[in-house]
């Protein structure tokens, strides 16, 4: 019974709930970048490159085997290095947003930081400190 117990304290826990929340948010998150990748930013770059779709190129390591009726018999194998620019450019955007959603929350933390902090206190007027220097003296002399 009490090896239940410690995990039921453990799965619990702010950081085991915070951590699930934030894998699922993280894969919402993925969907979204992936579409914006695959529908809004690759589209414009294949008609760049003549209307290809960079998940189409590959390289044929051997062609189809093919019966007498035009039926595949064994499948081509192929090397589809354009599924690995796809990533690459997928990798490259999410860095880059989480990298902007870092910089922000950091620069908001800044912000709540220096709110935080006491002000200085204002330095004191010349005349009070060569008064406090005078009475320095006036000690050492006695």
């Amino acid at each position: 019974m009490g090896m239940l117990k410690e995990f039921k304290e453990f799965a619990v826990r702010g950081n085991v709930i915070d951590l699930a929340v934030g894998v699922i948010i993280g894969g919402a998150f993925g969907k979204i970048v992936s579409s914006f990748v695959n529908d809004v930013v690759m589209p414009p770059i294949g008609l760049l490159v003549g209307g290809m779709d960079f998940k189409d190129l590959n390289i044929v390591l051997r062609d189809a085997v093919l019966d007498d009726a035009g039926e595949v018999v064994t499948a081509a194998v192929t090397m589809n290095y354009g599924m690995f620019i796809q990533n690459v450019v997928d990798f490259a955007i999410i860095a880059f947003v989480i990298f902007l959603a870092i910089k922000g929350i950091n620069k908001m933390n800044k912000k709540e930081e220096k709110k935080a902090e006491p002000a200085p206190p204002p330095a004191p007027p010349k005349s009070e400190v060569l008064l406090e220097e005078i009475r320095d003296l006036l000690k050492k002399q006695q």
